[in-house]
């Protein structure tokens, strides 16, 4: 073969690779668990049933939506929950956040901050009280949907000055969960890149997932409002709430 054979087959090659359509589109991880996707299948499959059914203009409405109930199912992916940085591929319910923003600040003093976890109702807006036993140990109280207190304690897990705090709840929990939250330089030195991820199990699995959503306590917008929260805290000592009256650092 020649020299000139090899370099027209190079080429080919390269210009298969670039044709191919799905090299441009990375293959996302499934982000919805088993009960969720048989009931997107079920739902959707009623949905595109009475659309087909149906002689009148809700037919295209009602097969669109069954499409995207059933597609959700088939691929066990949901655009929505990759927007809002949720996981709910766990057994039994379970969901995953997954949040990361930039502080400036170093990473010494928002460890030390967040260390203290009695300091976390500062800028967590659905934590009531978190109670700092001893070092390792904090009893936790948090407001649930619908006006509900719940409560747990808690243990740090791992604990690397500067760079990773990680905390579980301890058995008999009423909500089982587990956290970790780390730091570490942001480019250019432009502060520090937090990252948190979140992970519980809701009551009532995932029926009680959906009742928080219908409720407006969706663990992915809350676990970024209270980045938000943190950031403002940390960045100028006092965080402007919802009603634009600023909320000043507690000591």
């Amino acid at each position: 073969m020649t020299s000139k054979d090899t370099n027209s087959k190079d080429t080919n090659s390269k210009g298969k690779q670039h044709s191919d359509p799905t090299k441009s589109f990375p293959r996302q991880k499934a982000n919805i668990g088993q009960v969720e996707r048989v009931g997107s299948l079920a739902l959707g499959g009623v949905l595109v049933w009475q659309g087909a059914r149906a002689k009148n203009n809700a037919s295209v409405p009602l097969i669109a939506g069954g499409s995207v109930l059933l597609l959700r199912g088939v691929t066990r992916r949901s655009i929505a929950y990759r927007v809002l940085g949720i996981n709910r591929t766990g057994q039994d319910g379970a969901v995953r956040v997954e949040r990361t923003g930039t502080i400036l600040r170093s990473q010494d003093e928002l460890y030390r901050f967040w260390r203290d976890f009695s300091n976390l109702p500062k800028f967590m807006q659905h934590l009531e009280s978190v109670e700092v036993m001893d070092e390792k140990r904090s009893r936790w109280t948090a407001k649930a949907p619908a006006g509900v207190k719940v409560e747990w304690e808690a243990e740090i897990v791992e604990d690397k000055e500067n760079e990773v705090i990680a905390w579980r709840s301890l058995p008999g929990a009423q909500v089982e969960n587990s956290g970790r939250v780390t730091f570490r330089p942001a480019p250019k030195e432009r502060g520090t890149e937090v990252k948190v991820v979140l992970d519980y199990k809701p009551p009532a699995g995932s029926l009680g997932a959906a009742i928080a959503r219908f409720t407006g306590e969706e663990p992915g917008e809350q676990v970024r409002e209270d980045l938000r929260h943190f950031k403002m805290l940390m960045e100028s000592g006092e965080i402007i709430s919802t009603e634009g009256q600023p909320t000043g650092r507690k000591s």
